[in-house]
């Protein structure tokens, strides 16, 4: 994976503080008075060099906060750079991350080619720390500039970050997990960049032609079936909503490992393009819906890590990829779809169009009697009116499996939160002319959006996720770019890394 075109290395190594050499060298302070002055003493020490917490000026260690610092001799980095952790006691994994990002993000506007990250003092969870540390420098420095033209004076970018540790009982863990860490984040670049490109260069043909090629690079397989296949098979929601464009529909099969294990099945909405169709969006904003495809990009990219990573998992993708767009030939408000399972729905707004092809690939997923079903899906801004950009909406049939995504969440700080789908929401889906209507009025939008889905489930273990808050993101934070963010891809892959 590169950034900015040039390759990114990043390693883990031992040394001795006072013997790396790097552009810039970054050390972590937590901010409580007790730690503070003590901690840069010790670096100094370490260092050989004398920092003092005049050097530092108004760097306190809250978190966030960071202060370069230039020592008069003896340290081979000419450049040191403290990052504040906050306080010790309400240390957690994300604030590493965090603090790891605020280290790359300023050695990259100093310039610097190297960074070398000083691993803090690791009571416990070392693997941890360090895969968090690794990913938020690495994903901090993502852009997606592919359509920018380069100056020739440009500044050559941040190409290499090493975590140096002085413990040699820390390395072999170390390697590992900073391995980890590179792989995931590269699919998770990966997965940004599907989501990122505009409509005229990702579409349904070329969505499917991307998971080929990553399938062939990273060793799963990839089938897409046509037109023609899609209708064959009987799936009216994915013919229905792609009748309107240009751009024929593709449904993608992914799958990696053998069935000597049981089997797991992914489903990423993929509407490469999303108008509203006939019950057209206002056209404020409407360039996001490019990202309606955040689902799809999250399944291939988690494919990209778990295939690389050689996971002990047999793992099964489905993607109905379709462009939803208004035309004399689109689905109209009131038309009647027969979806894979036999069920009819009717389409009261052609804009519920991810739940439509959604409910074919639910119904599909049955061929594979998988053990868990987990499907991925940018489907309704009422999931954003609930939990904003900081939460993805979780809804599904097996307690187990929402607490192992709940874990996963919580160690990538990609963090899910159930909402009920109580059988009292069921009936705001009630059609009289089909066997389901495709929206449930004004409220409870994510819910009912999630049963519509629960209708053509088969009889395995299910969990929804509305991705639409937490895959589209309106600004910059720490180490996810305004755009798509890839979310997914970290939490799917931690959670696959555990299973049992």
């Amino acid at each position: 994976m590169s950034i900015d075109g040039v390759a990114m290395k990043l390693s883990f190594r031992k040394s001795s503080f006072n013997r790396i050499k790097a552009d810039v060298l970054a050390l972590f302070v937590h901010q409580d008075a007790r730690y503070f002055r003590q901690e840069i003493d010790n670096l100094g020490r370490k260092l050989g060099v004398r920092i003092s917490a005049a050097d530092a000026g108004d760097f306190g260690g809250k978190e966030g906060e960071s202060a370069l610092v230039y020592p008069k001799k003896g340290a081979a980095p000419r450049r040191l750079l403290l990052v504040g952790l906050g306080e010790r006691k309400k240390l957690t994994i994300e604030k590493y991350r965090r603090a790891s990002a605020t280290a790359a993000k300023r050695a990259k506007s100093l310039k610097a080619r190297s960074l070398a990250v000083a691993l803090p003092r690791i009571d416990r969870e070392a693997k941890s720390v360090i895969v968090g540390l690794a990913e938020g420098a690495f994903l901090s420095l993502y852009k997606f500039d592919k359509y920018v033209s380069k100056k020739d004076d440009e500044q050559p970018p941040l190409s290499e970050i090493t975590l140096y540790t002085e413990k040699a009982s820390q390395v072999k863990v170390g390697e590992a997990a900073v391995r980890y860490a590179q792989t995931v984040c590269e699919a998770t670049f990966f997965a940004r960049d599907l989501a990122n490109a505009p409509g005229n260069e990702i579409y349904p043909e070329t969505l499917a032609e991307a998971a080929r090629q990553s399938a062939e690079r990273c060793g799963y397989t990839a089938t897409v079936l046509d037109e023609r296949e899609i209708k064959d098979l009987g799936m009216g929601g994915v013919m229905g909503v792609s009748q309107g464009s240009v751009h024929p529909p593709r449904f993608i099969i992914l799958e990696y490992g053998g069935p000597s294990t049981k089997t797991i099945v992914l489903v990423g909405k993929g509407v490469t393009f999303d108008t509203g169709g006939i019950s057209i969006k206002p056209s404020a904003n409407m360039a996001e819906m490019k990202m309606d495809m955040s689902g799809a990009a999250a399944v291939i990219g988690t494919f990209d890590a778990v295939a690389r990573l050689k996971l002990p998992v047999h793992l099964v993708g489905l993607i109905p990829a379709v462009e939803n767009m208004p035309s004399g030939s689109s689905i109209r408000p009131g038309d009647v779809l027969r979806h894979f399972n036999g069920k009819t729905s009717e389409v009261d707004n052609t804009d519920a169009e991810g739940r439509l092809i959604l409910a074919d690939a639910l119904a599909y997923a049955e061929k594979f009697k998988p053990a868990a079903v987990i499907d991925l899906a940018t489907l309704t801004g009422a999931c954003v009116v609930a939990l904003g950009h900081y939460a993805t909406g979780m809804m599904g049939n097996d307690d187990g499996l929402m607490k192992k995504l709940e874990a996963a969440g919580e160690t990538t700080y990609e963090r899910v939160w159930p909402l009920p789908l109580f059988d009292d929401y069921e009936k705001l889906i009630k059609s009289d002319v089909a066997d389901v209507k495709n929206v449930g009025g004004r409220w409870a939008g994510a819910i009912t959006a999630a049963w519509f889905l629960k209708k053509f489930i088969g009889d395995y273990k299910w969990v929804h996720l509305d991705i639409a808050g937490t895959a589209i993101l309106e600004e910059n934070s720490d180490y996810t770019p305004k755009g798509g963010s890839g979310v997914g891809v970290r939490l799917l892959t931690e959670l696959l890394s555990r299973w049992r």
